[in-house]
């Protein structure tokens, strides 16, 4: 597929198939995903990945805890903004709506929260964590870094879903996988794997900004 295709193509997929993903297949996309831009040339981007035991190790743990406090970073502020707090909203209100599951529904939501600590059923689990010293600039390297992971992957015909929600456990997650608290903050999660492309979850129309309202065009 090119790349247009990649980047239409790519969704967060929130069901996944039991097939298993091939290492030969990770290493050759995280490989060529080194090449990435970053400023300066620092590639602060750095992962650990889980499969099998030690992934299944990692949710259980997760489901026994309670989110560390206090929390690693915050992915929520622009929630007070009244820009940004209606395009949650939407999303909300289209996933929720896609599986039949009301906003009273108590249990079918904490069913969903627990699927979401499981990354969905996707057999591979990329833990991104970097360096307390990066500041803004390297952060925004590291999106780059995982948004080229998610074009490669949809290249192999996989899926993944970026979830930020994780450094939520960012210190359980670093000591089960051996980072230290010290030195590192746990990122985001990357759930990888084959998506079941068919799941209304997995199908509700996106909603996205137009191009006018976020570009401004000038001299042309």
């Amino acid at each position: 597929m090119n790349v247009t295709e990649a980047v239409l193509s790519r969704r967060s997929i929130r069901t996944y198939s039991e097939e298993p993903v091939r290492l030969e297949v990770l290493r050759r996309v995280l490989d060529t995903a080194r090449m990435a831009p970053s400023g300066c040339n620092f590639q602060p981007w750095e992962a650990t990945v889980l499969t099998g035991a030690p992934l299944a190790a990692l949710q259980a743990r997760m489901l026994a805890s309670a989110p560390q406090d206090p929390i690693e970073y915050s992915y929520s502020e622009p929630q007070k903004s009244e820009v940004y707090l209606p395009r949650l909203r939407s999303l909300g209100a289209a996933m929720y709506g896609a599986m039949g599951i009301a906003r009273a529904d108590k249990a079918a939501r904490a069913a969903f929260a627990e699927a979401n600590v499981r990354s969905f059923g996707a057999p591979v689990l990329l833990l991104v964590h970097i360096d307390r010293l990066h500041a803004a600039p390297q952060w925004a390297d590291v999106g780059m870094w995982l948004q080229t992971i998610m074009l490669l992957l949809r290249e192999e015909g996989l899926d993944s879903c970026p979830q930020e929600w994780m450094s939520d456990y960012g210190r359980l997650i670093k000591d089960h996988i051996g980072v230290s608290d010290e030195t590192h903050i746990l990122f985001c999660g990357l759930a990888i794997g084959h998506g079941d492309r068919e799941a209304p979850v997995n199908t509700f129309a996106r909603e996205r900004v137009p191009l006018d309202e976020q570009v401004r065009f000038d001299g042309f």
